[in-house]
């Protein structure tokens, strides 16, 4: 059940890296905000929270 959480954070750990390197208007930064956004959706529509998605600071510091 994991699954669709790592794609969305991948997807949106991606999409950062792209925005970094090409800045926000290039075509592969927006393709990859697009992919992101949708392994989000998918994510949300199968009943996981967004804090799954977005884990608290204290919770990444914890790892």
């Amino acid at each position: 059940m994991e699954r669709p959480i790592r794609a969305a954070r991948t997807a949106q750990h991606l999409a950062v890296r792209a925005i970094t390197a090409h800045g926000l208007a290039h075509p592969l930064t927006l393709a990859l905000l697009a992919a992101a956004s949708t392994a989000a959706a998918r994510a949300w529509d199968r009943g996981h929270p967004v804090h799954a998605i977005h884990p608290a600071q204290k919770a990444r510091r914890a790892r």
